[in-house]
């Protein structure tokens, strides 16, 4: 068997092996991430109960919304410049380095004003939010990792973030034998983020490369933020109408129900690795394919999508078949109404996917300010079911609203503009099952015979 998987890989092309390793190690590396999640994120749920779990998710979801500003868009993009630009990426990564610097800096304060102002009588959630927060300014050290994702070389981020995640998880394990208090997992959620940082820093010196060797470029921060200022407003929207559910159900409900709901949510999200490996692995591919034949730009997105959109609809059966026994088996029974939710909300997992996918088309394209229209429809209407829906249904309410959300962003947006359509067309063919099928079998006969030759 062994040696039937090593001859069909040294058939391969040199390209296609690189990406097949580098998503080997992402999905590695989220395979930790589950496990961790599955043991000790189920562990601290238990020990905090639905109401403290709750206070917990609100504090995080509040600094994500922010932190996807200081964020700056540039994932992507920095990676796309460095593909194309490799004897500036000193330049590139110093330039987007001091932009992350400045904006986190910025969040830090914006972020605590702000729980202030909406909560102002709640010390508690003031403090995981300046705790969480404050974290988050480490992760300006990231774009390390946007350097290792430009060469296909994802196994030293992976090194460098699982060692901080091991250290951080051995913390949290540490305080639940202690029974240490709600504010203790605030900070070593904050030292995650940190642990990481250190840990690309020091992959990044070993490969051979310096941080001193950066340097801030005027030319490349306006190049920067010209094509990532939508991206930020996008990333902002989506963050919002990704999060404003469990914002809003403890505004509207109270902080049991996110506690509830989080859990829901997060055994939905277990397998977003998937999904985000493989994109962030073929991304570099795909940017050259461009350059090459479109024809082989646009064949290499539908394989993607055909194959992400299987993965989603296989997943979404299995759990909804089984959702409140595994809400049961993780969570005790102190969890049990996430069951509910947790049906409704695993099937985002397909508009999640084709998100992603089409994501990595509008960047290639350099179609970032549609990017913004997709994420402002998903959040418009997210806002407004949830404002209705939560009322009604709870956390079931707020589990459609992100359902409904997630398909118009992700999908139907595509069909507004003339030059979108064509990324709508592919997404549709993936939905269509009997076409799909149809494809995949062709992608298994055309990989049999050159297995054969």
């Amino acid at each position: 068997m062994l040696k039937k998987i090593e001859k069909i890989t040294h058939k391969l092309s040199p390209n296609l092996q690189k990406i097949i390793g580098n998503t080997g190690w992402l999905l590695a590396d989220r395979v930790l991430r589950m496990g961790t999640g599955l043991l000790v994120g189920v562990w601290v749920a238990r020990y905090l109960g639905p109401k403290n779990f709750g206070i917990f998710n609100y504090a995080i979801a509040f600094t994500a919304i922010f932190n996807t500003v200081a964020n700056l868009g540039l994932d992507n993009i920095v990676i796309r410049n460095i593909v194309r630009q490799p004897n500036s990426k000193d330049e590139i990564l110093g330039t987007a380095f001091f932009l992350k610097v400045f904006a986190q800096a910025t969040i830090i304060f914006v972020s605590i004003a702000t729980i202030i102002i909406l909560r102002p009588t709640e010390t508690l959630t003031h403090q995981l939010v300046g705790i969480i927060t404050v974290g988050t300014f480490f992760e300006s050290y990231y774009v390390i990792d946007y350097w290792f994702q430009s060469q296909i070389q994802s196994k030293y981020t992976v090194w460098s973030k699982n060692i901080g995640l091991v250290l951080a998880s051995s913390m949290r394990i540490v305080l639940i034998q202690i029974q240490a208090p709600l504010l203790m997992f605030a900070w070593a959620y904050a030292a995650e983020t940190a642990l990481s940082a250190l840990g690309l820093v020091v992959a990044y010196r070993i490969k051979g490369y310096f941080i001193q060797a950066w340097h801030f470029s005027w030319k490349y921060a306006i190049e920067l933020l010209k094509d990532s200022w939508t991206l930020i407003l996008s990333s902002f929207v989506i963050m919002i109408y990704m999060r404003t559910d469990q914002l809003m159900l403890g505004q509207m409900i109270g902080d049991k129900a996110v506690g509830i709901y989080s859990a829901a949510v997060k055994i939905s999200e277990l397998w977003y690795f998937i999904p985000m490996a493989i994109t962030n692995s073929v991304f570099p591919s795909i940017v050259k394919a461009r350059q090459e034949s479109q024809q082989s730009y646009y064949e290499q997105i539908q394989k993607v999508l055909d194959f992400l959109t299987i993965l989603s609809l296989a997943v979404g059966v299995i759990v909804s078949l089984l959702s409140h026994q595994i809400v049961n088996l993780m969570y005790g029974q102190e969890y049990s109404d996430a069951g509910a939710i947790l049906v409704i909300h695993i099937w985002t997992g397909i508009f999640v996917s084709l998100g992603l996918v089409s994501s990595l088309w509008t960047t290639a394209e350099n179609l970032m300010p549609f990017a913004f229209i997709t994420s402002a429809n998903g959040a418009v209407i997210n806002i407004v079911l949830n404002y209705f829906l939560i009322k009604s249904y709870g956390g079931v309410g707020a589990a459609m609203a992100s359902l409904v959300a997630q398909c118009v962003a992700s999908y139907f947006s595509y069909l507004l503009l003339p030059q979108t359509r064509i990324i709508f067309i592919q997404q549709t063919k993936a939905l269509v099952l009997p076409s799909l099928f149809k494809r995949l079998l062709n992608y298994t006969r055309v990989f049999r015979k050159n297995e054969l030759n």
